[in-house]
């Protein structure tokens, strides 16, 4: 397909699904529970400049894509993230989106990235 990122044989050989690039980025939360705890923290063993050019990536994304603005309102709202975990979730979405565009040499749509929310959903919450 012309305009597609080339594909790279090192990238589909490096990652076996898309939560492989999603913990090496460190947008992937971890979590661990023994008995009856739980707890979900971030991830402190990361490629710290992917995961700072995520950052601004996703932040980014807020004023640029009005999907990304939604999701991200989304989980400031009613999952009650603070900005931080908020926009690390944005770009875990983000990074799981990049691996599926390389992975099917498609380009990033933002209308298949961020659907809207569907009408049911909608009146169910009002």
């Amino acid at each position: 397909m012309p305009g597609c990122w080339p594909r790279s044989a090192t990238y589909h050989t490096r990652f076996a699904d898309a939560r492989g690039p999603k913990s090496y980025a460190g947008s992937s939360p971890i979590t661990r529970a023994s008995g009856n705890k739980s707890s979900i923290t971030r991830r402190r063993v990361k490629n710290d400049r992917l995961n700072h050019a995520g950052h601004l990536w996703a932040f980014a994304a807020l004023t640029a894509s009005p999907g990304a603005k939604v999701h991200y309102r989304r989980r400031r709202d009613q999952h009650g993230d603070w900005h931080a975990a908020a926009l690390r979730h944005l770009f875990n979405r983000l990074v799981g989106q990049i691996y599926h565009c390389l992975q099917h040499g498609e380009r990033y749509d933002e209308t298949l990235a961020f659907p809207p929310p569907s009408e049911g959903l909608e009146a169910a919450e009002a």
